[in-house]
């Protein structure tokens, strides 16, 4: 039977208990909050694209949006093709990539396995600087130093094209790939490397054909986020790349990216509502879509390479 001084004794535990459990019911309601936030501001980005973008449609037919050749909506003689648009994003991200994914992922493997514990804490700091520099230095860097160079080697380049903006985007991401590649390395067991040294394997052998399969799904992570970083990027190809909607995958011609006509328009003094207004969303919802294509890919890719591995 259970005496008054029992519950006396067992109540503060008690209360202390249920003052635990509140707070801890608090902070997680907190949390959730904050994790929703982020969901619910995506949603809230894609039905404003949605929503603006049904109203172009009503003006503009959509077979006309994806196969018109010509992408003319400030002018008299208003087109409104996107693929000029589509066509400069795809050849400047890809011109980025080819620089970026390469060097990344050298300088990823050298700083995981081949640099010293100074020389890594030194370096990369360093290389990560990079993602602090405003891209619109960036922008005049490609256009007043990169491109000069590049006329030296082709006298025929024009001072705005896609080759100089892209190059200088590699440069740019480089820092992303690198960063999240070499932490999925690090992350890789050490047994597994001491296991390829006593098989005889050397340390290149052992960081090309243990490590890096073995961190493959991190640095196709890495991948995915420079994928969604040079097909957004914007400053870069607006100062860089001539802002004129050009139908060509030729990186020695100028062009105009889906971000660099949205500044063009959103700079402009275009009436709210207005058929050039509108078609920002229009662009605006074609790149999100093409970012989400890239990203279940990426998802694909990574989800087939962790199965494997």
């Amino acid at each position: 039977m259970v005496t008054a001084n029992q519950i006396t004794t067992i109540s503060p535990r008690l209360a202390k208990n249920i003052k635990r459990n509140v707070r801890e019911r608090v902070i997680e309601f907190i949390l959730m909050l904050a994790a929703l936030s982020a969901v619910l501001t995506t949603f809230s980005i894609v039905g404003v694209l949605i929503f603006e973008s049904l109203s172009f449609f009503k003006a503009v037919s959509i077979v006309d949006f994806l196969t018109d050749t010509q992408w003319t909506p400030l002018f008299e003689d208003a087109h409104f093709g996107i693929m000029p648009l589509v066509a400069g994003t795809l050849t400047t991200s890809a011109i980025a990539l080819s620089v970026a994914i390469p060097l990344g992922t050298i300088g990823a493997i050298y700083l995981s396995e081949f640099a010293s514990h100074k020389v890594r804490e030194t370096v990369k700091p360093i290389l990560e600087l990079l993602v602090g520099v405003p891209t619109v230095v960036f922008g005049y860097f490609a256009l007043l130093f990169v491109t000069p160079l590049l006329q030296k080697i082709f006298p025929d380049l024009p001072g705005f094209n896609m080759l100089g903006p892209g190059i200088v985007m590699g440069i740019m991401i480089i820092p992303y790939i690198s960063s999240v590649a070499e932490d999925a390395m690090r992350a890789v067991p050490m047994s597994m490397r001491e296991g390829s040294y006593a098989m005889g394997a050397t340390r290149f052998q052992t960081a090309v054909k243990v490590v890096t399969p073995a961190a493959i799904s991190g640095i196709i992570a890495a991948y995915i986020l420079a994928i969604s970083r040079a097909v957004g990027e914007t400053m870069v190809v607006a100062v860089a790349a001539g802002q004129q909607p050009n139908l060509t995958f030729n990186p020695m011609e100028s062009a105009a990216t889906i971000t660099a006509y949205i500044v063009q328009v959103a700079l402009g003094d275009l009436p709210h509502g207005s058929i050039g207004y509108q078609s920002i969303f229009a662009a605006g919802l074609v790149l999100m879509l093409m970012t989400l294509t890239f990203n279940i890919f990426g998802y694909l890719a990574r989800k087939r390479f962790r199965e494997n591995y």
